[in-house]
């Protein structure tokens, strides 16, 4: 006969009323409302905004608040119903929005708009380092803030999303503009962009094998065009080649075989990556001078130098110049002439990186756990941290990690 078990222990043993349970534990929350401030763009190339309403609707849904300037979305073909029907707030002032602790800017403030500036606060607008001078360095110094050059920031693939997408936009964009100028309405050559049958295609030389290169032979191939390109890396090349997914007319930059081809060319496309802080190669002006009369040159890097000796800084209101009849343009900022489709492109890229700032807790806490928005940053609380804007100006700058380590 088995042991019966006391009748206590038989009641505990037979109930389902009594398990262990874990303790819950308050969990610490670090995420941090921010207040982020988007003023109108005072450039004349500037058309373009950080964020879109949907954008800002989700930010505001997130317990953040947005403030926006009057007209800001203007160029992109935002009205301000749209950004106050999200959330936003619409100032009818500039201090107003200087008074946001994250101040959201597409080109970098003007001294004037630096001297709203105020301790503490951070900056994300790009750097344009071509134009950068030791003042303007000295003016955001003072301030004591912290300024991040958007084009400087980095994935976590090591790429660089804002210029990734800002090139593909220009390199997309640059084959409607050619097309526009070498048509007879124009003063144009008077041909088509591309090729029709039995008539030979058109003549496109492409400088540089970046993004811009790559959506630029996309687009002129698609359209039908004879497409060359030149580049000193041969990997750039390649990978080129493989992401078009066709065989396709490449060169080192050879002087006499790029001498040749934009002497034939319809179109040329400076498109040449800054290396060292300058331009790796500048097309002499006796090569242009061969080219025939009313082919196109649209030179991409004309905020950095420019990749053509006979280059002049342009604007969306004044976009060409003709030099030994060849048309120039010249114009800093393509992707501005598309404003809606950029703005749309940042957007996708600063709302994930406001969130991450939130849920770190801050400007400081984000630097000091992502190396990759870490990137951008070359201004940490009034020190420069970038070594190559310290050799430009020949000024010091201190390391951004020691800094932000010794800071917290």
């Amino acid at each position: 006969m088995p042991e019966q078990l006391p009748s206590g222990f038989e009641s505990l043993a037979t109930s389902r009323a009594y398990f262990t349970q874990e303790s819950m534990l308050a969990v610490e929350t670090r995420k941090r409302k921010l207040f982020i401030g988007m003023p109108r763009e005072t450039s004349l190339q500037e058309n373009r905004l950080g964020l879109t309403p949907e954008a800002v609707q989700h930010l505001v849904s997130a317990g953040h608040e947005v403030v926006m300037e009057a007209g800001a979305g203007e160029p992109s073909k935002y009205a301000d119903h749209d950004y106050s029907e999200a959330g936003a707030q619409i100032a009818y002032s500039t201090e107003e929005v200087f008074k946001a602790d994250i101040l959201l800017k597409v080109a970098p403030p003007t001294l004037e708009e630096i001297e709203l500036l105020h301790s503490g606060q951070t900056l994300i607008s790009a750097l344009q380092m071509g134009s950068m001078t030791q003042e303007y360095i000295s003016a955001l110094s003072r301030k004591k803030i912290n300024a991040i050059g958007f084009e400087l920031m980095k994935d976590p693939s090591g790429a660089r999303p804002v210029v990734r997408a800002m090139s593909e936009i220009a390199g997309s964009t640059v084959m409607l503009i050619a097309a526009e100028y070498l048509a007879r309405s124009n003063e144009g050559k008077g041909i088509i962009l591309g090729g029709i049958t039995g008539v030979p295609p058109s003549q496109v030389v492409i400088l540089g094998a970046g993004t811009v290169a790559e959506y630029a032979a996309r687009a002129a191939t698609g359209l039908g065009a004879e497409v060359k390109v030149f580049d000193n890396h041969l990997y750039k090349l390649r990978r080129l080649k493989h992401n078009l997914g066709m065989q396709l007319y490449t060169s080192t930059l050879d002087t006499f075989a790029l001498s040749q081809q934009i002497r034939r060319a319809d179109v040329v496309i400076g498109a040449l990556a800054v290396e060292d802080g300058r331009i790796p190669f500048m097309v002499p002006e006796e090569m242009v001078a061969s080219m025939a009369s009313g082919s196109v040159i649209i030179d991409v890097s004309i905020d950095q130098g420019g990749c053509f000796e006979t280059s002049e800084m342009t604007s969306h209101s004044s976009p060409i110049f003709r030099k030994y009849d060849v048309v120039h343009y010249c114009v800093p900022n393509i992707a501005s002439r598309v404003p809606r489709t950029a703005t749309n492109a940042l957007s996708n890229i600063f709302t994930p990186i406001l969130q991450e700032i939130s849920q770190h807790g801050g400007i400081n806490e984000v630097l000091f756990t992502n190396e990759h928005f870490r990137s951008g940053v070359y201004i940490y609380r009034g020190s420069l941290t970038n070594a190559m804007i310290a050799k430009k100006f020949n000024l010091r700058y201190k390391e951004l990690g020691l800094l932000i380590a010794v800071r917290n």
